[in-house]
């Protein structure tokens, strides 16, 4: 990769009308940047964070996040699975994160606060030791996950099938259980 941007803040940036330069991005803020539906494929992202930025459909064929934070972003259909597997590491803060895929990939200990999560596809994912932390998971897609050591005391509205997922040592809340008892068609009052 020719160029290196090391440092430096991208402020109220549209873009979806300007062009973003295919670089390696160390160190780098984004703040308040547009980047819906903009292609990142091949781009490298070291110990960034991105604040109130908008990565709505964006495409991520290869693409390194290695130590990124994101806050108080809008990640629709946010397509993590197709980011370089190697040396991923994200933590979410007040994200949107509704329809996003993080299928197969390994996020052992990432933390997710304050998210809505909802109809995104956890499936053969490693979440052991990850926080869902007040987070909202409606129609999430758990299967064959591993969710060992995972902490989702705080986190509503999920299902998941103990029997096709690995929730050993996970923490949960008693209002909780109900989201691991569905599949059951019980009635708990």
């Amino acid at each position: 990769m020719a160029h290196t941007f090391f440092e430096q803040t991208f402020s109220k940036t549209d873009f979806t009308k300007q062009e973003f330069v295919k670089a390696e991005y160390e160190a780098c803020v984004f703040e308040e940047c547009d980047f819906s539906r903009v292609n990142l494929s091949g781009f490298r992202f070291v110990q960034c964070t991105f604040e109130e930025c908008n990565l709505s459909l964006i495409k991520l064929g290869n693409t390194t996040l290695n130590e990124i934070t994101f806050v108080d972003c809008k990640m629709l259909g946010f397509p993590a699975e197709h980011a370089n597997a190697f040396g991923l590491e994200v933590a979410f803060n007040n994200c949107v994160l509704n329809h996003a895929s993080f299928y197969k990939l390994k996020l052992k200990g990432t933390r997710f606060s304050t998210c809505k999560l909802e109809e995104v596809d956890f499936s053969e994912c490693d979440l052991s030791a990850a926080v869902f932390d007040e987070c909202d998971l409606s129609g999430a897609t758990f299967d064959q996950t591993n969710l060992e050591k995972a902490d989702l005391r705080t986190a509503v509205r999920y299902v998941i099938n103990p029997g096709t997922n690995r929730i050993k040592k996970a923490k949960f809340s008693l209002r909780g259980v109900a989201g691991l008892l569905t599949q059951y068609d019980i009635i708990i009052d």
